[in-house]
């Protein structure tokens, strides 16, 4: 649950942005959409996963693997919006999917991978988000939080925790990656041209939208030795130095690649990363935004994927380091903000 003080905090700012766009939008201009219309897009710390219900709820025909849930931040922000709407109402198409690349945004279909009650035949590809979402010139806002998957960041977290388990070091594994394996400044660099194509295509699909880009939280500590190596409900085996080069090698330029490509389009990107610091996943139950490899969530998350990772004899369920509500919360207050104050330009 969101604090009460920034609660308070952001249902002020909510109210003096509303009065002030009121005072801006005439009540009954010709022509004038219903409602604005705002497209979420991104991965699975857009979509929420396992921090509330699954939407569309369990056994609905038109579930797509995508698991998008309640109090995931685009919902928690539409809530908002609905209670203190900036002039006039806001629609939200949310088309956010669990495991999506860069590319998954505006170029390729993706095929989604949620654990949850899959169909006997897997799930079907979907289209890109762009599509999915059907941007054009109605279109008043696009958010969009993408980018790790892209590297992977996931898949690099789990060679750590892999060569850590092993004594090794990931941090020299990327250095000297082996054969078929970039290494991380080619991965960095890729995924900066990933990100121009990707919005460049975002603003040739909606050429009148506002376009806000979301940054990743703050999910490793400040300092690597405040992780217990020995538990799993934060980063388990990865070293103290791989966790500080993850953070400072990986996780902060990944950001700041983000940051300066909204930049050069003129885009506002929302940084998260400082407000999160201090609530990490090595944090104890109560402080952290961030679950760890094993973690709280909802009954309908997974406790077991697959053989080498079992979180049922902890009484948990498998979270691989993603926003808990709290963190969903955060960034909502953040994105709210930032669609509020593009509305006023708008």
């Amino acid at each position: 649950m969101r604090h009460p003080v920034s609660r308070l905090r952001t249902r002020a700012l909510a109210v003096g942005l509303a009065l002030a766009v009121s005072a801006l939008v005439p009540s009954a201009s010709a022509g004038a959409a219903d409602s604005y219309e705002w497209a979420a897009l991104g991965d699975s710390y857009t979509a929420g996963g396992f921090v509330g219900a699954p939407q569309p709820a369990l056994g609905d025909a038109s579930r797509d693997g995508c698991d998008r849930t309640t109090n995931a931040y685009p919902d928690l922000v539409d809530q908002e919006l609905a209670e203190f709407p900036p002039g006039k109402p806001v629609h939200l198409t949310n088309v956010s999917c669990s495991s999506a690349t860069i590319a998954d945004i505006a170029t390729t279909r993706q095929t989604p991978m949620s654990p949850v009650q899959p169909p006997a035949g897997g799930w079907s590809a979907v289209d890109p988000q762009i599509k999915r979402a059907k941007l054009d010139d109605r279109t008043d806002v696009v958010t969009i939080g993408v980018g790790g998957n892209s590297l992977p960041f996931g898949g690099m977290l789990l060679t750590c925790i892999e060569q850590g388990r092993n004594g090794k070091s990931c941090r020299e594994y990327y250095t000297n990656p082996p054969e078929g394996e970039e290494n991380l400044q080619d991965k960095l660099a890729r995924v900066q041209g990933e990100y121009i194509e990707m919005l460049a295509r975002v603003h040739a699909a909606a050429p009148n939208a506002k376009v806000i880009t979301v940054g990743y939280p703050a999910v490793l500590p400040e300092e690597g030795s405040a992780c217990n190596r020995l538990a799993l409900t934060e980063l388990g085996p990865v070293t103290h130095a791989d966790v500080d080069w993850l953070r400072d090698e990986v996780l902060i330029p990944l950001n700041r690649t983000i940051q300066q490509v909204s930049s050069f389009f003129g885009d506002r990107y929302v940084d998260v990363y400082s407000s999160s610091v201090g609530h990490d996943a090595c944090r104890p139950a109560g402080t952290k935004w961030v679950e760890g490899i094993c973690g709280e969530a909802e009954d309908h998350w997974p406790a077991k994927i697959g053989t080498a990772l079992n979180c049922r004899l902890l009484d948990k369920r498998v979270t691989l380091v993603h926003p808990n509500a709290e963190g969903h919360a955060n960034t909502a207050a953040h994105v709210e903000r930032a669609i509020r104050v593009a509305l006023l330009d708008h």
